[in-house]
């Protein structure tokens, strides 16, 4: 793996030509006003939101506030937890009930549908589509998770690019192999992935096998192999639910006491994760390809934020 050093955050997001200052690109535009949901999670979500603000806002594209959700339902500020998500353009989501949380209070959980559905942009990360398995309409939301065998489609990827649907009942519950460097392949040429290559390796990502769902109004953006079966099994996707857009994906996994999360290090996330958020909040994508972008051979990694 090679480390990029000398070269700043923002060129290699490819947000400016190498001859605008920091600050000068985000002024032609207002900022992305983006709401991190935290709260809980089997994962390390606390060094998460932090690994992700050192990412995003030294670009000084986005403007980050955080909303961390009570971790236990008897807390006797649950009640009053209800984000003002109407106030952002995107709700990058960070919180897991599978390692214990509860589901999100009733009025949280509608103000998010009106949210989604009335043209409000998510990000689901990681171990987020692990997430509120119980609430059918984040299902739809997120499109495939981590779910039981008996829930919902899920889809592998055939040698033409066409997409096979396996049936809820047939084949296994989610679950992936070791995380292990992986080529991520393209399908299509989605907005957020213009310019960039086919082919590209991304290192230590976990390649979920069965991601199950609802699958309604979903397009895979890209696939990789399951190392132990050669199955293609998509690694990001996108939902339209009603007016709003959602980018689910398997990148970026933060495990509790993991000294060098080298999946958030990675050029090709970073470069993805501020195109993804772009398109989100439906602004034009950078079709800038970093310097340091990955190609099929070679995993790159950024100084750890």
């Amino acid at each position: 793996m090679l480390r990029a050093t000398a070269i700043s955050l923002l060129l290699l997001l490819g947000e400016c030509s190498a001859t605008s200052p920091a600050r000068s690109c985000a002024a032609d535009a207002p900022r992305i006003k983006i709401l991190i949901v935290d709260g809980y999670s089997n994962h390390d979500w606390q060094r998460t939101t932090q690994l992700l603000r050192g990412i995003l806002e030294p670009t000084g594209l986005f403007e980050i506030s955080v909303s961390t959700a009570p971790a236990k339902k008897d807390d006797p500020s649950s009640a009053d937890w209800r984000p003002a998500f109407e106030r952002y353009d995107v709700v990058l989501l960070n919180c897991n009930n599978l390692g214990g949380g509860p589901t999100w209070p009733q009025p949280a959980r509608e103000a998010f549908e009106r949210f989604v559905r009335g043209g409000g942009g998510v990000f689901v990360f990681h171990s987020a589509n692990n997430s509120f398995a119980e609430w059918e309409e984040y299902n739809r939301i997120i499109g495939l998770g981590w779910r039981k065998k008996d829930y919902g489609w899920a889809i592998t990827v055939n040698e033409d690019g066409s997409l096979q649907r396996i049936p809820p009942g047939e084949g296994n519950g989610t679950g992936h192999g070791p995380r292990t460097d992986r080529v991520i392949h393209r399908l299509g040429d989605h907005s957020i992935h213009a310019g960039l290559p086919r082919q590209w390796k991304t290192p230590a990502i976990e390649v979920y096998t069965y991601a199950r769902g609802p699958a309604e109004n979903l397009t895979v953006l890209s696939w990789a192999e399951d190392e132990a079966t050669h199955t293609r099994w998509p690694i990001e996707w996108t939902v339209e639910y009603g007016k709003g857009r959602v980018y689910n994906s398997t990148f970026g996994h933060v495990w509790r006491g993991e000294k060098d999360p080298v999946g958030v290090r990675c050029a090709g996330f970073q470069t993805v994760l501020a195109r993804a958020l772009h398109w989100l909040a439906k602004r034009p994508v950078p079709e800038t390809v970093p310097n340091d972008f990955p190609d099929e051979k070679v995993t790159l990694l950024r100084p750890l934020p």
